[in-house]
């Protein structure tokens, strides 16, 4: 983050000339976030991690493996419910829209969408199915739906897909994908293992687009 802070300093000495107060406040705001990167870091190693990677290997050992499919839709919804960078947004596009988007409707649209997600990456995992049966036609599908959705949900859409990858899911549910590659006879877990990130950033894309097609045809009612 000192790279950051100098070039701050840089601006505010040529150019901004904010007052003293603001340069304090933004000194201390930088030391709590490096303090919380630093924890955030250190409990991601310690917990996340080889949680993740443990509960992934005990999965792969079911005999009924098709149950990594039901287990990966509510680990997927839970993890981008608790998602900070989730909510964050949620609360910016209620915000922005005056309160005709309500937070708690993109939230479980964008919760749901992941779900759906890592249920593919898990039912991709067990069955042995190329990631690109799922990448190339969910990003045609998301293009598609540019053409119908309501235009104040695509950008929303697009950021969505960085927000929902996040330290919960790409902590968590990628060492969890890991895991279960490294326990699945015939898996590689590089070959294997990832992936799931690059389904998780798709699904809100094509979740909240859905969703702007629905607020769509629901405003042309109105009308």
């Amino acid at each position: 983050m000192i790279p950051l802070l100098v070039f701050f300093l840089g601006f505010q000495f040529f150019y901004l000339k904010l007052p003293r107060s603001y340069i304090k406040n933004l000194i201390r705001g930088i030391i709590f976030a490096a303090l919380g990167m630093i924890l955030l870091l250190q409990g991601v190693r310690v917990a996340f991690l080889p949680a993740g990677h443990e509960i992934g290997e005990t999965l792969a050992t079911l005999d009924q493996r098709w149950l990594l499919v039901p287990f990966g839709f509510f680990l997927g919804f839970l993890t981008t419910y608790a998602e900070p960078a989730v909510r964050v947004l949620c609360y910016q596009v209620e915000e922005a829209s005056s309160g005709s988007i309500r937070q708690s409707v993109i939230l479980y649209s964008l919760s749901i969408g992941v779900a759906v997600s890592v249920a593919c990456g898990m039912l991709r995992l067990v069955y042995g199915v190329s990631l690109l049966y799922f990448v190339m036609p969910g990003y045609l599908l998301a293009l598609i739906l540019l053409k119908f959705s309501d235009a104040d949900f695509i950008g929303v859409a697009f950021d969505s897909g960085g927000v929902a990858t996040g330290p919960m899911a790409v902590t968590f549910l990628l060492s969890l994908a890991i895991g279960v590659a490294t326990g699945i006879e015939g898996r590689d877990p590089v070959v294997d293992g990832f992936g799931l990130i690059a389904l998780i950033a798709l699904a809100p894309i094509i979740s909240v687009l859905l969703l702007g097609i629905l607020y769509r045809r629901k405003r042309g009612e109105t009308r």
